[in-house]
């Protein structure tokens, strides 16, 4: 019983984690609409949007002490200091994207600022370094826990986090104009210019 509870806890999660996110991306859209209040607003969605991520890392540890009876192994066929070491390896640099992109982005990582300007640093490297490291960290994390299952589940966060930053990409360019366009032509969506 506990299994299923969590599982229904993780989709719902899964599902409320990317709709809040997208909401706190559009700040200038929603400022049209509603007033200089929109941009608290989009702060508030974004809290909310990182609750129910917190929500879902729990539900991969809850996972793997109740995994669902699926036709699926619980464990990976190999030692799990493989998969410690797999995970470790895609922790790195996942980690690694998400602090320097944090970092980059400054308190706009957490609330959006209508005075906040266009990032530097990482950002001259990739659009949205902050949303690969954390696409990735739901893989890494998966084998820590040394679950297939969780592996697979986490190949759901690729779209997502690809739609999250395509809806944030529609507000940067109200944002920020030709600035934001010219910038979509000289920095790739996901890595080096492409």
């Amino acid at each position: 019983m506990i299994a299923w509870i969590n599982f229904v806890t993780l989709l719902i999660a899964t599902v409320l984690v990317p709709y809040f996110y997208i909401k706190s991306v559009q700040p200038v859209a929603l400022e049209r609409k509603i007033g200089p209040a929109a941009w608290k607003r989009c702060a508030r969605y974004r809290l909310v949007s990182i609750v129910f991520m917190t929500i879902t890392v729990i539900n991969y540890i809850i996972y793997y002490f109740y995994p669902l009876p699926l036709p699926l192994p619980q464990h990976f066929p190999w030692p799990w200091p493989v998969s410690v070491a797999i995970g470790v390896l895609i922790l790195i640099p996942a980690f690694y994207l998400l602090i320097r992109g944090s970092k980059d982005a400054g308190e706009e990582t957490m609330q959006p600022s209508p005075e906040h300007t266009m990032y530097g640093g990482i950002y001259e490297k990739m659009r949205h370094p902050q949303a690969v490291g954390e696409s990735i960290t739901w893989l890494g994390g998966a084998f820590l826990l040394d679950s297939p299952f969780l592996v697979l589940y986490s190949l759901v966060w690729l779209p997502i986090y690809y739609l999250m930053c395509r809806a944030e990409e529609r507000d940067l360019v109200l944002r920020f104009g030709p600035a934001y366009t010219d910038y979509m032509q000289r920095v790739g969506f996901f890595g080096p210019e492409q």
